[in-house]
């Protein structure tokens, strides 16, 4: 049976996805970085993804393409779910299976008429992304099986909410700068892309998906009946002298005394010290006989006989 099967023959209840939007909002973010931190100029270079783009006048562009997704292996957990770390009132526990911790890389290249212009704007953008301590902080965003968007305190989540709150569970996706792709690599992307080969930077945004979290549901009942009415009836049997009919399979057991008012009597063997313990109890071991063969021409040394020891 598949999982959302089962869950929903537990009674569990399933939502949507909680971060799947992620990576598309990282790509928007790089854009929006480096179109309001250009200075250089009045004219902002052009965000573009398609490397096949060439502007017809003198406009700059910025090309940001994003040519590889992997999940992170050294962050990998197993894929059960368990308890999310959000507080929703009068809404009871959810779960979730452990966040999907992915890295995402982009190839950043520059185009200006002239070929000094397209390095300038290249070496501008490495300073910038370097000087860009992150590219999302906000808190993260989790989705309730009716759809609601909440963060980890229940309230309704709201990406400009101030992050230093305690207890607040924050999203925090950064840049690195990373050699990635060889030069051979990059000339087979932008050949894929019929676009001529120009400089380029590399870099890893690291960041994690969440999937949807699913309501524990009503829970199993257990009813054990009426207890105290079956007690009383197994009292009321065994002073009347009613034989009990252990199961099937299974002999009478009856106890030479009652565990509780009259411990048993101890045997003979043990004996009591001053102190209160019990000793005597366990028989002397025999002499024991050796596995395998039985040894021939087997002779016991007597004890070596010892001087006691004179003070000079």
């Amino acid at each position: 049976m598949s999982t959302p099967g089962l869950l929903a023959r537990l009674g569990a209840v399933g939502g949507a996805h909680s971060s799947y939007e992620t990576i598309g909002e990282v790509t928007e973010a790089i854009h929006a970085l480096l179109k309001e931190s250009y200075n250089l100029g009045d004219q902002v270079p052009r965000i573009e993804e398609d490397l096949q783009f060439v502007p017809k006048d003198r406009e700059e562009v910025l090309y940001i393409y994003m040519y590889r997704v992997c999940q992170n292996p050294n962050l990998k957990n197993q894929r059960r779910l368990r308890e999310a770390p959000i507080s929703v009132p009068d809404q009871g526990v959810f779960y979730q299976r452990p966040a999907l911790i992915l890295d995402v890389f982009y190839l950043i290249a520059g185009h200006a008429k002239f070929r000094s212009d397209a390095e300038r704007l290249l070496g501008w953008t490495l300073l910038t992304m370097n000087d860009a301590t992150r590219i999302l902080y906000r808190p993260r965003r989790f989705v309730l099986p009716d759809g609601q968007a909440v963060d980890s305190k229940g309230r309704e989540w709201d990406p400009d909410a101030n992050c230093d709150e305690d207890g607040l569970l924050v999203e925090k996706v950064s840049l690195a700068l990373v050699d990635d792709l060889t030069v051979g690599d990059a000339i087979n992307i932008f050949t894929m892309n019929e676009a001529p080969y120009r400089p380029y930077l590399t870099y890893r945004a690291r960041l994690a998906l969440i999937g949807p979290l699913t309501s524990a549901g009503d829970g199993t009942t257990i009813s054990f009946g009426d207890v105290d009415n079956v007690v009383d009836a197994k009292e009321a049997a065994a002073e009347a002298g009613v034989p009990q009919k252990p199961p099937p399979g299974r002999a009478v057991f009856s106890p030479k005394h009652d565990p509780v008012r009259k411990p048993p009597a101890q045997s003979a063997t043990q004996s009591e010290r001053p102190s209160g313990r019990i000793s005597g109890g366990a028989s002397p071991l025999g002499k024991r006989t050796p596995p395998g063969p039985k040894a021939h021409k087997q002779q016991e040394r007597p004890p070596a006989e010892t001087e006691p020891e004179t003070k000079d």
